[in-house]
């Protein structure tokens, strides 16, 4: 069996930035996505991209940045998958976009789509996918004017993600409930929430498996 996990930086392991530019990550056994691996005893492969979006070109950071360009290439790369974790929407909080929660919550339901049309699952199936609501924002530290209003606007994406799933026949999971991001930079996860957060996600993922939830 194999997981794919759909993310930006927080599931890449971005520590939380004191400074514009960095890159350094936590260790590969405190990231989030390895944390769930080791629990679940399932290969789970992370592919996480700092920066990147839901469905949107980045005027700033450039379009490679937009998970709708990047998603068919990854899910023919990584195939067979038996299920894809799609955790994205933070970076849609940017100011520079002007969002809704509901507009983000579309754009994952997107991706979504892209994923039950492809052949990248089982015998030349879908996969099954989980739809997955990031932990909201804080606007504080060196991203605080990047992320102007997305505290907001993060909390809006869990509940319309919840209905975006319950309408394409996703799982749902809203990780804002078992983690928050660390105040230095109001949008990264330290390591605890990091440990956190794999832990959840794995029973979440063997609960759905075992009660055959359709997703």
């Amino acid at each position: 069996m194999a997981i794919l996990v759909f993310g930006d930086s927080n599931s890449h392991g971005t520590v939380p930035l004191a400074e514009l530019g960095g890159v350094a990550r936590h260790p590969k056994a405190a990231r989030w996505p390895d944390v769930a691996a080791r629990a679940l005893e399932i290969e789970v492969i992370s592919e996480g991209h700092p920066g990147r979006t839901t469905v949107h070109d980045d005027p700033i950071d450039g379009m490679h940045k937009n998970g709708m360009r990047a998603l068919p290439a990854i899910l023919e790369s990584h195939r067979p998958l038996d299920l894809v974790i799609v955790m994205l929407g933070t970076n849609d909080c940017k100011a520079r976009f002007g969002l809704r929660g509901w507009d983000i919550a579309a754009g994952v339901g997107k991706l979504a789509q892209v994923v039950q049309a492809s052949n990248a699952g089982p015998g030349g199936g879908a996969p099954r996918v989980m739809l997955v609501a990031p932990v909201p924002v804080e606007e504080t530290g060196i991203l605080a004017e990047m992320f102007q209003g997305g505290r907001a606007r993060s909390r809006a994406i869990a509940p319309a993600l919840r209905d975006e799933a319950d309408r394409l026949g996703c799982a749902f999971f809203d990780a804002g409930r078992v983690a928050e991001v660390d105040g230095l930079d109001g949008v990264h996860m330290g390591v605890a929430a990091q440990q956190a957060l794999g832990l959840a996600m794995a029973e979440a993922v063997r609960s759905m498996l075992q009660e055959g939830t359709p997703c």
